[in-house]
């Protein structure tokens, strides 16, 4: 197979991509300093119409072709749209979980998905909350360092669901959900132990 007219290159053009691309590399070695920080190299490399025809390497059985088609740059655009709807909704979520009759949402959303839970054990786990932080998810104990929604002790126990525990009001409740599910089963039966012990 041989390449078209405006894919050939001149063989001087060749040399000096390979040597740009090679003194690119040898900096980054030489330098690790630069090589772990967000260094961005390029390197233009003319376009040069020549009636030179060079060989390009084969696919057995394909045409190579190393090009995207429309269709494979169409799915890169619908990829990224669908990537930034879903970036956009869950910050919608983490917005309106910051206020407590938000956040009462989410969890009710959270809970039709994964658990399936009465409503009645949507009200157990609204007492128990409402009585460990009114919903807040800034909610802090000062003296036992419990924090957040769920109430959390210690707190960095979150980070199995997310990083953002402290500023996702979203991040604490998926934990508060699946705490209460793997530990006491129900909402009310862990409202039912707080009442009892004043805690959970």
């Amino acid at each position: 197979m041989k390449a078209s007219a405006n894919m050939t290159q001149k063989p001087g053009v060749r040399r000096v991509s390979i040597s740009a691309a090679c003194l690119a590399f040898f900096l980054l070695i030489s330098e690790p300093a630069y090589a772990s920080s967000n260094l961005e190299l390029s390197v233009s490399i003319p376009s040069v119409q020549s009636n030179l025809e060079v060989a390009t390497p084969e696919i057995a059985g394909t045409d190579f072709d190393p090009t995207p088609s429309l269709l494979e740059l169409d799915a890169i655009k619908t990829v990224d749209a669908d990537s930034m709807a879903l970036v956009s909704l869950a910050s919608r979520k983490v917005e309106l979980a910051r206020q407590p009759e938000g956040a009462k949402l989410i969890a009710k959303e959270l809970i039709t998905a994964n658990y399936k839970w009465s409503e009645k054990q949507f009200t157990c786990l609204d007492q128990l909350w409402t009585k460990e932080s009114h919903w807040n998810y800034k909610a802090r104990n000062k003296s036992s360092g419990a924090h957040g929604i769920a109430q959390a002790l210690p707190a960095t126990k979150m980070e199995i669901v997310g990083t953002d525990w402290r500023t996702n009001p979203v991040t604490q409740i998926t934990w508060g959900l699946k705490y209460i599910s793997e530990r006491y089963e129900y909402p009310c039966a862990a409202w039912s132990k707080a009442k009892r012990s004043n805690w959970y």
